[in-house]
């Protein structure tokens, strides 16, 4: 068997130099002259690294995929081989490019228009948030380049004002953002409109999970992989970086994170099961599919857990480190590490959960000022390459969720039937009015409704509180009461264990300068929790509850003693 696999491995080494030495990197003097016309119109006197490496595999006709960030050239990489490609002749598109947002469509657009000057190719960039009428007129006058994102692309498609009959290129453009946002279902359905014949495809992204791996592996055939990270042609592993925040804001820090980030799924990576059963509670209290693993779980209860987690059951997990050793989770994207760990080796085992089997994956720390130092000594220890990642403002986290919920929404609109449409429409004057109040209570309606329908993308069933109900059974009322209560009180108790009993309110936080999000302080267990409306015990309440209890507590251990009332637990006479 291992001479069977040293063997598929010698020829895979041997397969990636046979197209290293044919994909040679190329200069800006080795293009043709056309291309080199195009460079100098756009001011460029020399290739970047990912033009010259890309140039070269477009040009043969060979799929690629290509590791490259934002700001790298990538741009330049897939229009200079369509100068070639295109045929300015034919009215007809020619040239896709699926964008993540708008303002990455226009910079694309900005450029091609430039490359294609005098090459007699038009370009049109279709987009959401606009008219259709400039749009359509550029589809009607025949642009061969179009480029968009996936939700605007498939309104054309459908309406039939955009045919991909004679399409002969498809680039992906940060194919992981597109699906971070949630483009997935808008591609495949794209998909469906490809014309039948081989077309040439290429995809770049910064990093390559296993779901972009998989997307690659829908729409590409065969294809080059290119990575600008590493000296050598491959698809790069574990991307390592930290976000400082302080130690009191490191849960909010947290679930920025996760919505910025998005990750298909996680393991979260604390150093106490404190701290675990604190996370988990509140990131269920965000509506996050979240379940936790410590040692207080038997073997069984574990292994239930991570074979959920292997199913896709379980998005996120927080974990002590008894997950942080031979678990294999193939598709796995991220691991964050909510504290560093106590040792060197631990962060090693706890990264090498992601950038398993082929796939990359990514590490993110977070990190105060003291644990930052120590984890650059590890980083140091280990030769890893760290960054450091901007902490996500709140208006990012919020960003994040509206890109999200406007693609579902996109979706779920162009699903609908006629008679659905019909039956919206009769909201749309109520809609126009309450967008254009000032009322804010009347907004709130609006931002209610968007996040009830964006949790339940997450797996919520039950996303906005019942109303309450003057004639409801009083028990009823006491058993919701309860329950409330003690959801509260256990998110309090957690966090004081883990915060030695020492809490930070809204108050605090204000006057040392630290914003909260909306909505996140009842999350806070050191804060006060109450609902809107409802008043605090006063103190002279307080104390008169503190006197009845010893009582009832004595009256209770009589009855179960069979003793008086003045019999006690430890014989002194006193409780």
């Amino acid at each position: 068997m291992s001479e069977s696999i040293s063997s598929e491995e010698r020829d895979q080494v041997q397969a990636e130099a046979a197209a290293a030495e044919k994909f040679k990197a190329v200069a800006l003097a080795d293009l043709p002259q056309s291309l080199q016309q195009a460079c100098a119109r756009a001011g460029w006197t020399s290739l970047m690294p990912v033009q010259s490496r890309t140039l070269p595999c477009l040009m043969a006709g060979r799929d690629c995929m290509i590791q490259s960030r934002t700001g790298s050239g990538k741009t330049g990489a897939y229009l200079l081989p369509m100068l070639a490609l295109l045929d300015p002749e034919q009215k007809k598109t020619q040239a896709l490019v699926l964008a993540p947002t708008r303002e990455l469509a226009c910079q694309v657009e900005r450029e091609a228009r430039v490359l294609f000057e005098d090459a007699g190719i038009s370009v049109c960039s279709l987009y959401g948030g606009v008219g259709y009428g400039r749009q359509l007129d550029a589809l009607r006058a025949g642009a061969q380049f179009i480029v968009g994102t996936p939700g605007r692309i498939l309104d054309h498609l459908m309406r039939r004002t955009l045919l991909l009959d004679d399409l002969r290129t498809l680039v992906f453009d940060e194919a992981d953002r597109m699906l971070s946002i949630g483009f997935y279902p808008d591609m495949k359905e794209i998909q469906r409109y490809l014309p039948r014949k081989r077309i040439l495809s290429a995809l770049f992204s910064a990093t390559y999970p296993q779901h972009v791996l998989n997307l690659a592996g829908e729409f590409l055939r065969d294809p080059h992989m290119i990575s600008l990270s590493q000296g050598q042609v491959h698809v790069a592993s574990t991307e390592h970086l930290f976000v400082e925040c302080g130690r009191m804001d490191k849960d909010r820090t947290l679930v920025r994170l996760l919505e910025t980030e998005n990750p298909a799924s996680a393991i979260i990576f604390c150093n106490t099961k404190a701290t675990v059963h604190y996370i988990a509670a509140v990131l269920q209290g965000f509506g996050y599919d979240a379940d936790e693993l410590s040692a207080d779980l038997s073997q069984s209860k574990r292994e239930s857990v991570l074979e959920r987690l292997r199913e896709g059951k379980v998005r996120l997990l927080v974990s002590t480190d008894v997950a942080a050793r031979g678990i294999d989770i193939p598709e796995l994207s991220h691991v964050f590490l909510y504290e560093p760990p106590e040792d060197r080796e631990s962060y090693i085992h706890r990264s090498g959960r992601t950038g398993r089997a082929g796939a990359a994956g990514t590490v993110i720390s977070l990190v105060d000022i003291m644990e930052k130092m120590e984890l650059k000594r590890i980083a140091a220890f280990y030769r890893i390459e760290l960054e450091q990642k901007p902490n996500p403002t709140d208006a990012d986290a919020a960003s994040a969720a509206w890109q999200r919920e406007s693609a579902l929404l996109g979706t779920r609109l162009r699903a609908c039937t006629g008679l659905q449409l019909e039956r919206a429409k009769r909201y749309l004057p109520a809609v126009k009015s309450m967008a254009e109040s000032e009322d804010e209570d009347q907004l709130m309606l609006l931002a209610l409704l968007l996040d009830a329908d964006y949790q339940r993308s997450l797996g919520l069933e039950q996303t906005l509180p019942r109303p309450r109900v003057h004639g409801k059974d009083e028990s009823a009322k006491r058993k919701d009461r309860h329950s409330s209560e003690k959801q509260d009180g256990e998110v309090r108790k957690r966090s004081r264990r883990l915060r030695g009993g020492e809490g930070e309110g809204p108050a605090e936080r204000q006057e040392a300068g630290i914003a909260s999000p909306a909505g996140q302080d009842d999350l806070r267990p050191d804060d006060s929790i109450h609902s809107a409306g409802e008043q605090q015990p006063s103190e002279e309440t307080a104390v008169k509850k503190r006197r009845r209890r010893p009582h009832r507590r004595r009256s209770i251990q009589g009855k179960a003693d069979g003793k008086n009332e003045e019999s006690t637990s430890d014989g002194s006479g006193q409780s």
